[in-house]
């Protein structure tokens, strides 16, 4: 059982930044891909990013490509989505996702507003 716990989400304007973080319980942290997903209102969950389990490979989708960041710390059992040039499309509540077949785990989310 992994518990997800993210912080972070906040009201901003246009082309502000904010920096979500994602802290997981348990000791197998390491062993878990994570992932970032958002829901905007009305709308399916969608991918935002995810990180390999040794920071070796990260991938975007291509609406926050070149925008966000995603990094994580093993022996912390933290993971990070860095935001930058937020765009009112951005709006959405934010979740923390842990996967590692066949477990697949989420967070409560944290929101995210921008305002244009």
């Amino acid at each position: 059982q992994v518990e997800l716990v993210e912080s972070g989400g906040g009201l901003v304007q246009a082309g502000d930044s904010l920096r979500l973080s994602c802290a997981a319980s348990g000791r197998t942290f390491s062993s878990y891909t994570m992932g970032w997903f958002r829901q905007a209102p009305g709308k399916e969950r969608d991918f935002v990013s995810t990180i390999s389990r040794s920071s070796g490979s990260t991938y975007y989708a291509d609406s926050v490509k070149g925008r966000f960041t995603i990094s994580r710390d093993n022996a912390l059992s933290t993971v990070v989505l860095q935001m930058n040039s937020l765009k009112p499309e951005d709006t959405a509540v934010y979740y923390c996702n842990a996967y590692r077949r066949p477990f697949n785990y989420w967070g409560q989310g944290t929101q995210v507003t921008v305002s244009s």
